[in-house]
């Protein structure tokens, strides 16, 4: 019986698959010529160089100077991805605080804005009104600097699901359609983002992707993201690509059952890891007014911040051994409060997957934990994710003139 084949794509799509092509190669360089675009994709020269002038028209790339090979033959005028134009817009919401920023394709932050709040009492539709107002004046700065959204991506601290916050303990939030509250709530402060689109995941999973595609992981492609915040987040990122799950649910190491006597979570359940290891357990177990003064008292060797922190290194390292023996990553990568308390976290935390793993590779000098870069965070991953589908379809995101 013959296999039905796939329609072959039209002279349309296999030019805007093309200028995807030509575009990422480019952005993926930083800065290049038009031969070597040719030379790296197997086009023609005169193919590249009209799919590259209708970039340049749209606004995704720009031309800078010339350069020289050192070969005979005219110079080649460098292309760059283009620092105006389209950019996306990254929004995380956490428990205490709301961050934006827009970034440039170029990967470029140019606009950040950080409000701490107490997201816990106010109802959804308002912390993501205030997320959007935000946002707004964010977008008011990035005008100014001719940049145009050509998304939003939204990072949320919960199970995340078709735009709809699920669940999300530490808010208090369950069945939240935060996708189409905060898109109206943006349209009502800036008309010109009405039908913006706007896309919604876990803030862990949009932290691993800003650590995977931003930080400085070098050839790492698979790794666990452990986020710590008021709460604990975890993602799971396997040969370059998030491993989100049947239902999107993935990754929600922060309540593991890691004593099931202990405290009782705000999920419903007993000893979960972020009762030992989230910063508000933390603070409270080390009875510190915040993470630098939780530091500066253990960099004083103060004994409750030592025990407060090895414990909760323990309790790290008896979740993070299952997950390693479960799914086999080559690293895991500590995020939010976690790299600045890693001194201390550390030893007890290697001793546990010295102990509990069973491949035998995760020895404490085997360097496998990793503090995260500090330029990543989930905000900047949401707005990457905008990046990335501009770069694999420009033609869909071409914006128009912001408002």
């Amino acid at each position: 019986m013959n296999q039905p084949t796939e329609p072959k794509a039209d002279k349309s799509g296999v030019r805007r698959h093309n200028l995807s092509l030509v575009l990422r190669t480019v952005h993926e360089a930083g800065e290049t010529t038009r031969a070597a675009v040719a030379a790296r994709v197997g086009l023609t020269r005169p193919a590249v160089s009209s799919l590259v002038e209708q970039l340049l028209d749209l606004g995704f790339l720009v031309e800078s100077g010339k350069t020289f090979s050192g070969q005979a033959g005219r110079p080649g005028t460098v292309l760059k991805p283009a620092d105006t134009g389209p950019a996306g817009l990254g929004v995380e919401i956490n428990v205490d605080y709301v961050t934006v920023r827009v970034v440039d394709l170029t990967g470029t932050d140019r606009v950040r804005r950080t409000e701490h709040l107490d997201n816990r009492e106010p109802e959804a539709g308002d912390v993501l009104a205030r997320a959007a107002r935000v946002a707004a004046e964010a977008l008011d700065a990035a005008a100014e600097r001719h940049l145009v959204p050509a998304g939003a991506g939204l990072a949320l601290p919960g199970l995340v699901c078709d735009g709809t916050v699920r669940q999300a303990p530490n808010l208090g939030w369950n069945e939240v359609p935060a996708e189409a509250l905060f898109g109206k709530a943006l349209t009502a402060l800036r008309p010109g983002t009405a039908g913006l689109p706007v896309a919604s995941d876990n803030e862990a999973n949009m932290a691993a992707l800003a650590e995977l595609w931003s930080g400085s992981l070098g050839d790492l492609r698979t790794f666990l993201y452990l986020t710590g915040e008021i709460g604990v987040g975890g993602a799971i990122v396997v040969h370059g690509e998030l491993l989100r799950g049947a239902h999107g649910f993935a990754g929600e190491i922060g309540h593991l059952v890691v004593d099931a006597e202990g405290p009782l979570c705000r999920c419903g359940s007993r000893g979960c890891l972020e009762q030992y290891a989230g910063q508000a357990a933390l603070l409270a177990a080390a009875d510190a007014g915040g993470v630098p003064d939780l530091a500066r008292r253990a960099e004083a060797a103060e004994p409750r911040a030592l025990a407060a922190l090895a414990e909760a290194g323990r309790m790290l390292g008896r979740a993070l051994s299952a997950a390693v023996n479960l799914l086999d990553p080559e690293a895991v990568v500590l995020g939010g409060i976690y790299p600045r308390l890693m001194p201390w976290l550390t030893p007890a935390l290697a001793e546990e997957l010295a102990d509990r793993v069973v491949s035998g590779l995760w020895t404490p000098d085997a360097e496998r934990l990793r503090p995260a870069s500090a330029a990543t965070d989930a905000a900047r991953g949401a707005a990457a994710l905008v990046l990335h589908d501009i770069l694999a379809d420009p033609l869909a995101h071409t914006p128009a003139p912001s408002a």
